[in-house]
């Protein structure tokens, strides 16, 4: 399983704070079957982003854990107008391994109106959204709707592993699976933060998914999809997601989802 939102770097945010919880938190993840991690440290306010301390923070964990995990950078991009305008300038040093996939987050208190047009212009830009755990947001937990918009424009959705379990409370995890059973979850991720608060654990999701949906939609928003996101590749066909693209057959058109999704 690959696991494309993982806090993984220690001292950089409100993940790990030494070196030996970072390897702490690799060694769950081997033991939970996931062989790739990209290690997504936050982009905001709070915290300074700083690629290059990223780079040294990974290279000594890389040093201890080996070849027994495959790891990437990327970040958790929170939607300021600071970092937009530096990704629609550069988004390389903020996206998946330096490719096209870039993790948004939302603040809970507030959604721009207008921020439809800013992931127009990453979308137009070759630049893939990918809006993290939009279940754990108070604002879109309520105006789901509003999301059928942003897919429109070519985002992708992540849920987090923990969220089917319930570990976000009741309301994150029906969200969870009202969303699957829709098609509208391209990733599930682990947004591990610590062994004890926010672990890595991506099987037991897995299991679930498997289960309820079927082992094709767990594998593919386990370890395909994540796959093309770690190796910046196209995403492989997807199924078509209920209600985002409302049109009779005789006006589908042509080419759209293809262009999308790989289908």
């Amino acid at each position: 399983m690959i696991d494309i939102h993982h806090h993984l770097l220690f001292g950089v945010d409100d993940g790990p704070k030494d070196l030996e919880s970072s390897l702490a938190l690799a060694e769950a993840a081997i033991a939970d079957g996931i062989t790739h991690i990209v290690c997504t440290p936050h982009a905001n306010d709070t915290w300074e982003f700083n690629p290059e301390r990223n780079r040294e923070r990974l290279e000594a964990i890389r040093e201890r854990i080996g070849d027994r995990l495959t790891f990437g950078l990327g970040c958790d991009f929170h939607l300021s107008y600071e970092n937009i305008e530096a990704a629609l300038q550069n988004p390389s040093p903020f996206s998946i391994n330096q490719g096209n996939y870039l993790l948004v987050e939302f603040a809970e208190f507030m959604i721009p109106h207008n921020i439809g047009e800013t992931f127009y212009e990453f979308t137009v830009r070759g630049v893939r959204p990918i809006i993290t755990h939009p279940e754990r947001n108070p604002i879109l937990q309520k105006e789901q709707g509003r999301m059928a918009e942003w897919m429109r424009t070519g985002c992708l959705v992540q849920i987090t592993a923990g969220s089917l379990e319930g570990r976000f409370g009741r309301r994150a995890q029906a969200m969870s699976w009202e969303l699957l059973e829709k098609n509208w979850v391209h990733f599930i991720a682990t947004d591990a933060h610590s062994i004890s608060g926010r672990p890595p654990v991506l099987r037991s999701a897995w299991e679930a998914v498997a289960q309820r949906l079927g082992e094709a939609t767990a594998e593919r928003l386990c370890v395909s999809n994540p796959r093309a996101a770690f190796e910046n590749q196209k995403l492989p066909p997807q199924p078509e997601p209920e209600g985002v693209y409302v049109y009779e057959d005789h006006d589908r058109p042509a080419g759209l989802f293809s262009r999308l999704f790989g289908k």
